[in-house]
């Protein structure tokens, strides 16, 4: 009877010992599930706060941009502002549409001027120069410095040809014959649909785009970094009123947002907006 007892007392301690076991390992899962899911909460809070700081530093930028009083006013000729909004720090540049290049608009020269501006070779920046007026024109007939029509499309092993009509975004300038990625990539910052002007207004003009008109584009991009002085020019009712907003947003833990969009100024036809969206995207930065 004394062996049966001990072997019981025995059993039974193993038992205890694998439902502790068991216990602590489920406690264990437990909390990790729980500290898993607190770091994805506030990983995921942290992105919306600095998402919604960069959305309001476009909404106020879109305010101060057509302030009337020009110490309030902020100039939109890609200088950047510094703001501050709750906890976040927030920098926005601003550069109205009239200072880049109009695909719909601008010839096949203008065009040429600003590849040649961001590295493309002289060869290439008139083959495609004249490709982009080929592909927005409404006839069949290649420009006389070569272009592309339906042609020369399909001989490139493209299943569409010429569209011959406007640009209606400007990525659609990336299905134009004899366009590169890294063209595009150069060029993408500096180009519209929206002014309307053949020539950009050198205001507001990048720094290629400026380098593309033959003007020296350090000194003058170095002014735009300084602070606004009394008495330097002020941009009130000038320019399309359609401007690329740039909103960078950062928290204290590091959290980056930001938010890049074309909007237009007026009536939106949404209650509670003062602008029109043409173009949004919006991401986050990793810490």
């Amino acid at each position: 009877m004394t062996a049966v007892r001990e072997r019981m007392r025995g059993a039974a301690l193993i038992l205890v010992l694998w439902l502790t076991a068991l216990l602590a390992a489920l406690i264990g899962a437990f909390a990790m599930t729980a500290q898993i899911e607190y770091l994805q909460g506030r990983t995921l809070g942290s992105g919306l706060a600095a998402a919604q700081a960069a959305r309001a530093g476009l909404e106020y930028a879109a305010t101060r941009v057509s302030d009337p009083d020009p110490q309030r006013q902020w100039l939109p000729d890609g200088r950047a502002y510094p703001w501050r909004f709750a906890d976040a720090e927030v920098e926005v540049r601003i550069v109205d549409e009239s200072g880049k290049l109009d695909l719909n608009a601008a010839d096949a020269a203008t065009l040429a001027a600003l590849m040649r501006a961001v590295g493309a070779q002289p060869d290439l920046a008139d083959g495609v120069s004249a490709a982009i007026l080929d592909w927005r024109d409404a006839d069949d007939l290649t420009q006389p410095q070569g272009g592309a029509e339906d042609p020369q499309y399909a001989a490139a092993g493209l299943p569409y040809g010429a569209k011959d009509a406007p640009f209606e975004t400007v990525a659609e300038v990336e299905q134009v014959l004899g366009m590169t990625p890294a063209l595009y990539d150069a060029l993408a910052a500096h180009l519209t649909i929206y002014s309307g002007l053949p020539i950009p207004d050198p205001r507001f003009a990048t720094g290629a785009v400026l380098t593309s008109m033959g003007i020296d584009a350090a000194p003058v991009l170095a002014n735009r970094e300084r602070p606004p002085l009394p008495g330097d020019p002020s941009f009130v009712g000038a320019g399309s009123g359609t401007y690329s907003i740039d909103s960078h947003a950062r928290l204290r833990d590091g959290r980056e947002s930001v938010l890049r969009a074309v909007v237009r100024l007026g009536p939106s036809g949404v209650p509670g907006s003062a602008f029109t969206v043409m173009r949004w995207e919006e991401g986050a930065s990793p810490r």
